[in-house]
């Protein structure tokens, strides 16, 4: 019988019957590979599943345990579901695998036998990087391997608590003929994991490339398959690094987890807002906090602006931290509203302590940042914005003032700016709030002409 193939992309997982330039899924240009169709044998499912009445189904609370790291429990939602899978992202060189294999020394000593697999280090080299960590525990079990049958085969004789894959794009099967990391190598070996975590209650954590735009690597069946997504991001020249949830099945999105990276592993910052306000300057101009909420975590952030004069024609845009698009919306709105001439002006937006924020809460706090460099006036001490910024330049509600105003006042500040609330609660007596209408009201109240 002749062997049929098919084109697949590497980017969206579309297949078509032959070869086409740019792929009709995703519009990627030379993203179509050649793959050979292998004969279906056997449709294998998760075992024991039979169709039964939703009435009779028995719901409880999942059951949780520690991984023995707060902040990698926080953004799980409160610790590790058996039988769950997790999908964890990010740059090379962030962190990933230190981050994971500190935590199997963990699970490992309160919970059980763990086995860490690697793709792409030796034994020699995970029993280096554990004792430079101090990740080094005698139920935690290594094993270099990228044959997904010798895994799934060692999975099924040990029976462990957990099991770490780094990476799935390392691994194959061999009934395949496509080569590790393409689209059906990368999406049978989850289907097989995927099988085994739900058959037999073993969490399992998995290790995804991203790409150059930071999103993961492969189709994005992967992220559609798995119960959680992280990201581990960060700046590789600075210390702090981010675990942020994008979906949880079991849990809140957007949870963030702040780490730093030491010469011995990452440790957990419990208290990430006191540490990026130590160095905050005091006084000058361009800069303003915004109590930001990431899923149920309140973190102060600071918002640095510079508007100086363009020495081009076409004057400079230039975010980090932030949308790139918001702060030109929010600078239109400035300008039309406001009645400042920023237009011809170069203008710098950066999210300190390489946070990125997403959140429509931190409109005003950019805009009053921008306004204060553009005026060369300091913002008044001991101050937070928090609000969103219509394109009428109304200041709109946002949600969790209360949990924003409450780590405001942990910190020392004693003023907030943002948009009128319509519950009056305690928390009003720990902070003073002035409300706002519109950005022309926020900006009077703050920056001085």
């Amino acid at each position: 019988m002749r062997n049929k193939t098919t084109y697949s992309c590497q980017s969206c997982g579309h297949q078509s019957a032959r070869w086409m330039g740019r792929c009709p899924g995703c519009g990627e240009w030379n993203s179509l590979t050649e793959e050979k169709v292998a004969d279906i044998k056997e449709v294998r499912g998760i075992s024991g599943s039979s169709p039964v009445a939703v009435t009779e189904v028995i719901a409880a609370e999942e059951d949780r345990y520690s991984t023995g790291i707060k902040e990698l429990d926080r953004v799980l939602g409160g610790g590790l579901v058996p039988g769950s899978m997790v999908l964890v992202g990010g740059d090379p060189g962030i962190g990933k695998s230190t981050l994971l294999l500190q935590g199997a020394a963990a699970i490992a000593a309160s919970a059980g036998k763990i086995l860490y697999v690697s793709g792409e280090e030796s034994t020699r080299q995970l029993k280096m990087r554990a004792e430079r960590i101090g990740a080094v525990h005698q139920d935690l079990l290594l094993l270099s391997e990228t044959d997904m049958s010798v895994i799934e085969r060692y999975i099924k004789e040990l029976m462990p608590v957990a099991v770490i894959l780094d990476s799935i794009q390392t691994v194959f099967q061999p009934d395949l003929s496509s080569a590790p990391g393409s689209v059906s190598q990368v999406r049978e070996s989850t289907g097989i994991l995927m099988r085994i975590a739900k058959g037999t209650g073993i969490s399992i954590f998995v290790v995804g490339h991203v790409t150059k735009e930071g999103t993961l690597a492969g189709p994005r069946v992967l992220e559609h398959m798995v119960d959680t997504v992280l990201y581990f991001e960060g700046d590789r020249h600075q210390s702090f690094r981010v675990l942020r949830t994008v979906k949880n099945r079991f849990g809140s999105t957007n949870e963030l987890g702040i780490f730093e990276m030491r010469g011995r592993g990452l440790v957990e910052v419990t208290n990430p807002s006191a540490l990026f306000m130590n160095r905050r300057p005091q006084g000058v101009a361009g800069s303003s906090i915004v109590p930001s909420l990431e899923g149920t975590r309140p973190l102060l952030v600071e918002i640095q602006a510079l508007v100086c004069p363009s020495g081009y024609g076409t004057p400079r845009r230039m975010t980090s931290g932030v949308d790139h698009n918001r702060v030109a919306l929010i600078m239109a709105v400035l300008e039309r509203r406001v009645g400042l001439r920023i237009s011809p002006y170069d203008a710098y937006v950066s999210a300190v302590g390489g946070v990125k924020l997403d959140e429509p809460a931190a409109d005003l706090a950019i805009a009053l940042a921008i306004t204060s460099s553009f005026r060369d006036k300091p913002i008044q001490e001991g101050m937070v914005l928090v609000g969103e910024v219509g394109l009428t330049g109304e200041v709109r509600p946002v949600s969790g003032m209360d949990k924003r105003l409450n780590e405001a006042a942990k910190l020392g500040f004693r003023l907030c700016i943002g948009p009128p609330r319509e519950q009056q609660d305690e928390s009003l007596g720990i902070i003073e709030y002035i409300c706002v209408n519109s950005l022309q009201e926020a900006v009077d109240a703050a920056v001085e002409r």
